[in-house]
């Protein structure tokens, strides 16, 4: 958005503030800031938004209507974050996940056979959501983007409680098992030709509750005049 940025310091002063490490990463389409951005962590769930549009990207689906058996595993590994599904996905697309995290921009991914395991960074998953449309075949383009705007209700926290009503979210969460161990959100906002992207991922919370609202206090600040 033209003049706007995010106030990262207040960012950084909150998150200094809070339990366990945080670290964040900020994209336009001309600038970038950042918070420890290349700092590895364990991707979680946020795995999930990848594995969907490279899913969608296979030459067997880009080029075709989605069938019962795609939807049966896209829409509760997005939507509701199924573990099971996530799996199916990742086991269908083996290495290709690797060489699509490439394309994507995500340069420091590293796979590990426990999907949840597999290294990422704020800064490679905040490249990926700036293009997570542009990504996906323009075919199934509304159908991946209508999962990431309906995530369930009971999900819709941290950056989904930060951002301005007048931008549409797309987002996707990573919590592991919910002992606060791991706790990251990756989102993409838009209004009208206007863009941005937003990964947050933090550690060591302490529990749930904890990262649920640093991720809060740490998209408000950042996206804070808009």
């Amino acid at each position: 958005p033209p003049g706007w940025a995010p106030d990262v310091a207040a960012a950084r002063a909150y998150a200094a503030q809070r339990p366990g490490t945080v670290s964040f990463a900020v994209r336009t389409e001309r600038r970038a800031w950042g918070h420890r951005p290349t700092r590895g962590v364990p991707a979680a769930s946020t795995l999930k938004a990848m594995l969907l549009v490279a899913y969608l990207r296979r030459p067997e689906v880009r080029r075709r209507a989605l069938t019962r058996r795609d939807r049966s595993l896209l829409a509760p590994m997005i939507r509701r974050s199924d573990n099971v599904a996530a799996t199916r996905v990742r086991d269908v697309l083996g290495p290709r996940l690797a060489r699509f995290a490439r394309r994507a921009g995500v340069r420091r991914f590293e796979p590990h056979p426990v999907w949840g395991l597999s290294r990422v960074d704020a800064a490679g998953l905040a490249t990926f959501m700036l293009d997570v449309d542009r990504l996906t075949p323009r075919r199934h383009r509304p159908y991946a983007m209508n999962l990431l705007s309906t995530i369930v209700p009971r999900q819709r926290w941290g950056i989904a409680r930060a951002t301005p009503h007048s931008w549409r979210l797309y987002f996707k969460g990573g919590w592991g098992s919910g002992t606060g161990r791991v706790d990251h959100q990756v989102a993409l906002l838009t209004r009208r030709d206007e863009r941005l992207s937003l990964a947050i991922t933090t550690t060591d919370n302490g529990s749930h509750a904890a990262g649920k609202r640093t991720l809060r206090g740490v998209a408000k600040r950042l996206l804070r005049g808009l």
